[in-house]
């Protein structure tokens, strides 16, 4: 697959120019997003990455439509854990309603920027050492262990700590405990404070790059197109606010979310593994030959496990929930 620059830079324009938009039209007047609103946003958003991925199957292939398309689903189902975390983060910062729009909307701005670094940085590395699968393979094996292992269930007394970003700022900078509006920083006494608003945005970002050492090698597993990578990453982020909106009283229904995420992250990191023995060439493994016996798992099946972990852990979840009440 083979993408001129033209593209990467008509795409990444793109992107920027549809966070502009949604800030300009929704964050510059701080308000309460409604249910109708959220919703009709979202469609857009989901619409728009199913037409990108149909346009990608015309104009390469149907296979690699199909790698975008696993990813994104992907990358939007590892969103939820996400929320999750920005709901205990603005909880944290008590951040008024009306303003989490913008914090959402700047903070996924910010971790998009160093997604792609870390994007352009895994391609590297994949396309100079193979091994790296092996490594990718490892982690996530590693992080769905830990899921399974340590995850409570949303309201068992959690708390989202403060990430060392932000303690770091607060060290540096003089800050304020009130908000005063949307400001990011303001002058009392002649002395330049950094307001929450401004942590609780650096807060979310940061996260999120976190969160991205996990889905990054996670999508890397399905395609090793940075391309791929990069856009099924942009639209799942972008359609992250809404979500977070729309789902608001629901994500603490999805009990068993972090199950399905570790079979998700199970499967792929095996997937990874899968495809580094099958183009092996470290010598202490076959004598640095591929190894015949490994499988390639097509993205048809990868794609099919993916929602169907989905949609038992959601149902389950749903079906032991179904008598709760949801958070107001």
């Amino acid at each position: 697959m083979d993408v001129p620059l033209w593209l990467w830079g008509a795409s990444v324009a793109g992107v920027i120019g549809l966070i502009t938009l949604d800030m300009i039209l929704h964050v510059r007047s701080p308000h309460v997003p409604t249910v109708g609103e959220t919703a009709r946003w979202l469609g857009f958003y989901v619409s728009l990455a199913l037409v990108f991925g149909v346009a990608m199957g015309f104009i390469w292939s149907w296979g690699h439509a199909g790698e975008y398309f696993a990813g994104y689903i992907t990358e939007e189902s590892l969103s939820f854990d996400n929320m999750f975390v920005f709901l205990l983060i603005i909880s944290r910062f008590a951040v008024p309603r009306e303003e989490q729009s913008k914090v959402l909307l700047i903070g996924i701005s910010i971790a998009l920027a160093f997604r792609a670094l870390l994007i352009l940085a895994g391609a590297a590395a994949i396309a100079a050492f193979s091994w790296v699968f092996f490594i990718f393979g490892a982690f996530l094996l590693y992080t769905a262990a830990t899921l399974l292992k340590g995850k409570k269930e949303p309201g068992e007394g959690e708390e989202s700590p403060e990430p060392r970003l932000v303690r770091l700022v607060r060290r540096m900078v003089p800050t304020v405990s009130e908000y005063h509006g949307d400001r990011l920083t303001v002058v009392i006494d002649g002395r330049r404070h950094v307001t929450p608003m401004l942590l609780v945005m650096v807060a979310i970002g940061s996260v999120d790059v976190l969160f991205a050492l996990d889905s990054i090698p996670a999508i890397f597993g399905l395609t090793t197109q940075a391309y791929i990578v990069f856009m099924a990453n942009a639209f799942a982020l972008m359609g992250l606010r809404q979500l977070y909106f729309l789902l608001d009283g629901m994500l603490r229904r999805l009990v068993y979310l972090h199950v399905g995420l570790a079979v998700i992250l199970g499967f792929i990191g095996v997937k990874l593994i899968l495809e580094a023995l099958h183009t092996n060439e470290l010598p202490f493994i076959a004598g640095g030959k591929p190894v015949e016996w490994a499988p390639e798992i097509p993205i048809p099946v990868s794609l099919g496990i993916i929602l169907g972990t989905l949609a038992i852990v959601s149902i389950a979840s749903l079906i032991k929930t179904r008598h709760q009440n949801p958070p107001e």
